[in-house]
């Protein structure tokens, strides 16, 4: 497949040609103009984010995420709109199965890879993926994702954990809607952890305290932020993650430079939270601080001990969200066992281009029913939160 590629749209409503493009990469964009398409609140989408990833190795052609960022220039040749998009030959790190849809499709005697994936790459994290400060290019913008996917063979489009906002947008266009779940922790304007568990059921919040106090035992807690952040954490942190890896999906994505590459271009943004025994960390937590929330992305330990996963990943994460006023705590795909730790069901959504208009057909019918049991199990998780009962 190309890695550039130049499509004109004109507009008749703007009575102008816009230009759109395929870039080699987020990295071989200028940081500037990258991040000037996109308010900053989601480290996620920034430069420094996605351009860690490619120059770590941890994305490329090679493994199957081809980065190709689809461009729309401005009248000043900077680019004005942007789009996180990879050409996909098989459909790990995403979070979003599809593997059902390729599996038919292949039988019935289609390609379903290459794909165009839109979206941050191994980061279950809801997000814009249609990044622009003008709303007049967004059109052109998913034009421009599905010529790709039109003068390049692929099968299909997938713009994955979309922000609610733009859901409507590739509606609009005539992309297929997805929803799926995840669990989010609010803040109800706590001015503590006591508050929290103010808010709980007796039996949840005594389950809670006894949980801390068991993880805690003879262990220390430091939390890990901006310069503070060294090669010795990122060593420390890497045993956790690959263990955790090994057990989940057999081989971690992400390189070990990868992180050494976060912590220089975001570590302001990286909340790495440890457990030590003795002095030496035997588990950790890696969070980013994004403007309203605390992102939870990876965990891992050493040593098995009870209830150590919920205080580093959730009750931990709780608190800093707590002490530095942010609304709410992702922490990341799956998990039921979250709910009675204080996080909610919430719906996350998907959006899908298909060139075959069989292979369209097909899904859009599938989704149909998806979406209605999707919804019912929103409905009938949410109550077995643990929160007081009106």
């Amino acid at each position: 497949m190309p890695t550039r590629l130049s499509t004109s749209f004109r507009r008749a409503v703007a009575d102008r040609e816009i230009l759109a493009r395929l870039a080699e990469g987020v990295a071989s964009v200028p940081q500037e103009d990258w991040d000037c398409c996109h308010d900053g609140s989601n480290p996620f989408l920034s430069h420094a984010f996605l351009s860690a990833l490619e120059d770590s190795g941890s994305v490329g052609a090679r493994n199957g995420w081809q980065p190709l960022p689809i461009l729309i220039d401005g009248a000043d040749g900077r680019p004005a709109a942007a789009m996180p998009a990879y050409a996909k030959s098989h459909s790990q790190g995403e979070y979003v199965f599809d593997h059902g849809w390729a599996d038919a499709y292949e039988r019935a005697g289609g390609l379903y890879y290459p794909k165009l994936q839109i979206a941050v790459p191994f980061t279950p994290v809801p997000g814009p993926r249609l990044l622009t400060h003008d709303p007049t290019l967004i059109p052109s913008l998913i034009a421009a994702a599905e010529a790709v996917v039109r003068q390049n063979g692929l099968s299909s489009a997938h713009a994955t954990f979309v922000a609610e906002e733009q859901v409507p947008l590739f509606e609009k266009a005539g992309w297929l809607v997805r929803m799926d779940r995840q669990f989010h922790w609010h803040n109800r304007g706590y001015g503590c952890f006591d508050d929290f568990l103010a808010d709980l059921s007796s039996r949840k919040r005594k389950t809670i305290r006894r949980e801390r106090k068991e993880a805690l035992k003879d262990l220390k807690i430091e939390h890990v932020t901006g310069a503070a952040l060294t090669e010795a954490h990122w060593d420390a942190f890497w045993l956790f993650y690959q263990e955790t890896g090994s057990r989940k999906w057999g081989r971690p994505y992400l390189t070990r430079r990868f992180f050494s590459l976060l912590g220089e271009r975001l570590g302001d943004k990286v909340l790495l939270i440890l457990a030590k025994r003795d002095g030496v960390p035997i588990a950790g937590a890696l969070n980013l601080i994004g403007a309203n929330a605390l992102y939870g992305r990876y965990w891992g330990a050493v040593e098995d001990v009870p209830f150590l996963h919920f205080e580093l990943s959730y009750y931990q994460a709780i608190e800093y969200a707590i002490a530095n006023g942010l609304a709410r705590v992702e922490a990341g795909a799956q998990g039921e066992h979250k709910l009675s730790r204080g996080y909610a069901p919430i719906t996350t959504w998907s959006a899908h281009y298909f060139a075959d208009p069989r292979l369209r057909d097909a899904v859009s019918e599938y989704l149909e029913r998806e979406r209605q049991a999707v919804a019912n199990e929103i409905d009938y998780l949410g109550n077995f939160t643990p929160f007081k009962k009106a």
